[in-house]
């Protein structure tokens, strides 16, 4: 469903209004952000604790030499490390409780195992919040992305460079390693910021050591590698999986300064990642991504409630697990067309 169908105007593609639709989703998403303290601590506890089940399980499995029971619970272990990892977010959000430091502190102590630490990732995502889909603000908290034009003015290494980044080998597997096991070790893109970033990594690779070695003498290195770091790597492809088709989809948004509006940016450039309901509660409802954009203070298990209510949001830049394997291979976007294009669309212009 395009635009015009779905009654949103979009600065970038159609003539002025005087007043955007978009402009009112805010107020009327508003009486959503209420939060249930009880149901918060619920949804701790029916993450956390099947996640230390399966932790125990796969222990259990190498103990007893069952390598097909450790390999089938490797999967659910990670999907529930980033069903954590999206607790993480809301707190990030101050969406999970309703002050402030509850939300700061059970999102310090998840960062210990989700390898991101709290204060550093909350500021460079609330920039990607504000800045999404703005081609002259991008380059923190987004996937790189550049247009044709930028594409056709690179040198050949230049090219090359942005080819292997966008390489799917890369994006989704050793990315993900680098960056969350290494580049987050570290305030990157804040070191001379002062000093809080740096507290905000320090402290939590102090923990994470800390977490490491109680581990490590429990069970041993061997065994607690071969748990631990199989599920960082595969939740770490999967989070960045996710992150990438919230953005790059065909005709997701960009736009220059001067055409760019944050709620536009937040409808159009954000999917609804349209997912089996199993796969919807690994993820915290997060490919409900559109309303989250518009409103990042809504809880994820009231998501649902949004798209209940407001049908007309359900086909708004839907994608299905199935169409969106199709936005890997897509790598440029065209400022003529508006829309995210491949290498052979590319070199297939004339």
């Amino acid at each position: 469903m395009d635009r015009a169908e779905t009654g949103f105007a979009n600065s970038a593609f159609d003539a002025p209004r005087p007043q955007k639709t978009t402009d009112a989703w805010p107020q009327r998403l508003r009486q959503y952000q209420n939060v249930n303290p009880r149901r918060a601590v619920f949804e701790i506890f029916v993450t956390a604790i099947p996640l230390a089940a399966i932790w125990l399980s796969m222990l259990l499995a190498l103990r007893l030499d069952l390598p097909w029971l450790y390999a089938l619970l490797v999967l659910p272990a990670a999907g529930l490390l980033v069903r954590l990892f999206m607790i993480q977010h809301d707190c990030g959000h101050g969406a999970f409780f309703r002050n402030k430091t509850s939300n700061d502190w059970v999102g310090r102590v998840i960062s210990v195992v989700t390898l991101a630490p709290y204060d550093l990732w909350r500021r460079s995502h609330a920039i990607h919040h504000a800045t999404s889909g703005n081609l002259d603000r991008r380059g923190i908290g987004d996937i790189d992305t550049i247009t044709v034009a930028e594409y056709r003015a690179r040198s050949w290494w230049g090219r090359m460079r942005y080819r292997m980044y966008r390489n799917p080998v890369v994006l989704f597997g050793i990315g993900p390693i680098y960056y969350f096991m290494l580049q987050n070790r570290l305030p990157v893109g804040f070191m001379r910021t002062g000093w809080r970033p740096w507290m905000s990594a320090m402290a939590t690779n102090l923990a994470l050591a800390l977490f490491c070695a109680l581990a490590i003498y429990a069970v041993g290195i061997k065994t607690f590698a071969l748990i631990q770091i199989p599920i960082w790597v595969l939740a770490s492809a999967i989070g960045v999986w996710l992150f990438y088709v919230q953005h790059q989809f065909e005709d997701t948004f960009w736009a220059k300064q001067g055409n760019w509006d944050v709620r536009e940016a937040a409808l159009h450039g954000s999917s609804h990642y349209d997912l089996p309901t199993v796969l919807r509660w690994f993820t915290a409802n997060i490919g409900m991504h559109h309303v989250h954009h518009l409103s990042g203070r809504i809880p994820y298990y009231r998501l649902p409630e949004v798209l209940h209510d407001y049908p007309e949001l359900r086909d708004v830049s839907r994608l299905t697990l199935l169409e969106s394997l199709k936005s890997v291979f897509l790598t440029l976007w065209d400022e003529d067309a508006h829309r995210l294009i491949g290498f052979k669309a590319f070199y297939g212009m004339k």
